[in-house]
């Protein structure tokens, strides 16, 4: 069994950091706040999680000395944090129903193609049909549409060839 911890900017439903583990601690899942985020007070000001073990005394600290207040949401009421559960869902349908993982790294590499994916093409309705980080406009002008395989060719990116 594998545990995989996504952190989403909401702003542009940007997935920030994501890891896997088969074995999630408190110290652990501080330790992916802290590599997402520098310590200088850049990071966001707010973190809305849910109420899992997981954010143990030790995460908890952590989180407070890198200055970001936490929100936790009402116990058993995913609606709340509605942004993460789509992504969470956009990970097993897009990707994971359609992948037989055979370790931890294989894991691991499948989803960074994956977010890679998720946050330079694929298009978002919330967002008016842009990625996260955003791409450019091609017009017809530009040539003939390509599709560029990504994620393995379990998705494509199209663009303009000349």
């Amino acid at each position: 069994l594998l545990y995989c911890f996504v952190i989403l900017a909401h702003g542009r439903r940007r997935i920030v950091q994501f890891n896997v583990t088969n074995h999630p601690t408190a110290r652990w899942t501080a330790q992916q706040v802290v590599e997402a985020y520098p310590a200088d007070g850049s990071g966001p000001r707010y973190l809305i999680r849910d109420r899992d073990g997981i954010y143990g005394n030790w995460f908890q600290q952590w989180v407070s000395n890198i200055s970001i207040r936490q929100i936790l949401i009402s116990p058993r009421s995913p609606w709340q944090n509605p942004y993460a559960e789509r992504v969470i869902v956009s990970f097993r349908r897009e990707c994971l129903n359609h992948v037989i993982v055979l370790s931890e790294s294989h894991l691991k590499k499948t989803l960074r193609g994956y977010v890679a994916y998720y946050n330079s093409s694929r298009c978002h309705s919330s967002l008016a049909g842009n990625s996260p980080l955003g791409r450019e406009v091609e017009p017809p002008s530009r040539g003939r549409a390509v599709a560029i395989p990504e994620v393995g060719g379990l998705h494509h990116r199209y663009t303009r060839a000349a």
